[in-house]
């Protein structure tokens, strides 16, 4: 194990020691706004990696570490909001070799969770495939973690800890996108665009509701509660990727349609498996109403640009990704974009404070915090 990782722990179970309110550790499953260099391990041109610069101009030393930053992440601003104690977001599954000894893996699972997010991932695994961990893949990975775990420890003792561990969730981003791109290169009548979505939303929402509620003696905690701290589709149609589709610059209506309905559905379906599930503990924080109202009122969040990357190429920096050879801009806290696809640090920042503790709109039925502090 490197150094760091080993300091960073003691410092994470130091603080856990102190304040034993705290949840002892945090899981997180999702996308690219949520990994934090799971990608980097992963084979093949095509995977989307952010191992490069410019990408963590804005981190300690200014280091690219896989996330799709300038800096840190909603995932790292939410492990390091109050009552939840720790640096940052836990590391990357695959930066643990989990097929290697079981010693890192656990220890760094028991002191501050790990990471299974992936850039590109999908609600399906038909999304991005070959390319990507699908959420299938990272819960069968924390199966796999959960199994060390006990082996290492005890199956009370693991299923204890996780019961007072936040499961961080925030995926279907690129399932609307795929969706979205495929139904415009293929100029879809109306009437099949209502037909067609509604088979997508069907089966997304059969497969986000079999991951949150497979069998909890195999996977998720058997004991008396499950806390799943989940982040809806945000508003796609206004990243700059999305934004140069249109001759204007205007935001893509179809691809927010897509989103939106989808997270419609997503409410009713996190109630109706808490009603089934008596140990479901869930708050959604809802992406898709903050930033449509930080783009409505950016000066109120001291935002200056809200339709262009920070860091890319050609119009609105969003026909290419965040190359070395990239325009930078020069002030990466006035952009609501990092990239062409992703949150600056500070709107990040601004995500995650408004989910943990913020205005009760964005949220429901608790916030973060609440979540993290139930029992």
């Amino acid at each position: 194990m490197v150094p760091g990782l080993v300091v960073c722990l003691v410092i994470c179970t130091r603080l856990l020691v102190v304040a034993g309110a705290r949840p002892p550790a945090m899981y997180v499953f999702g996308s690219s706004i949520l990994d934090v260099g799971n990608n980097n391990y992963l084979p093949g041109a095509a995977v989307g990696r952010a191992n490069r610069r410019y990408n963590g101009i804005d981190f300690p030393a200014s280091s690219p570490t896989g996330r799709f930053s300038n800096g840190y992440n909603i995932a790292d601003y939410v492990a390091a909001a109050k009552n939840m104690g720790f640096a940052c977001s836990p590391p990357a599954y695959l930066s643990l070799a989990p097929n290697s000894s079981s010693g890192p893996l656990v220890l760094t699972a028991l002191a501050t969770g790990v990471s299974y997010a992936s850039g590109g991932a999908g609600i399906l695994d038909s999304t991005n495939a070959g390319n990507t961990i699908p959420l299938s893949k990272q819960v069968h990975y924390f199966g796999a973690t959960k199994a060390k775990m006990v082996a290492a420890v005890a199956p009370r003792a693991v299923d204890a800890h996780l019961s007072k561990s936040v499961f961080l969730l925030g995926i279907g981003n690129n399932d609307m996108y795929v969706f979205a791109a495929a139904e415009l290169a293929r100029n879809t009548s109306a009437a099949d665009q209502r037909r067609n979505a509604a088979v997508l939303y069907a089966s997304l929402i059969s497969n986000y509701s079999a991951t949150i509620s497979v069998q909890p003696s195999s996977i998720w905690p058997s004991q008396i509660i499950q806390k799943f701290a989940i982040i809806n589709v945000g508003l796609l149609g206004c990243v700059p990727g999305a934004r140069v589709l249109s001759p204007v610059g205007a935001c893509w209506g179809r691809l927010n349609e897509l989103a939106g309905g989808f997270n419609d559905a997503l409410r009713p379906l996190l109630a109706g498996l808490a009603r089934r599930l008596p140990g479901l503990a869930y708050s959604i924080g809802d992406s898709f109403g903050f930033t449509r109202d930080t783009l409505a009122d950016p000066r109120a969040s001291g935002f200056a640009d809200v339709a262009a990357a920070c860091c890319g190429s050609g119009r609105l920096g969003g026909e290419a990704e965040c190359f070395p050879n990239s325009t930078l801009c020069d002030d990466r806290d006035r952009h609501v974009f990092w990239d062409r696809a992703h949150l600056s640090q500070r709107t990040a920042f601004l995500v995650a404070r408004a989910f943990y503790s913020g205005l009760a709109k964005y949220t429901v039925p608790i916030n973060f915090m609440e979540l993290a502090q139930s029992s």
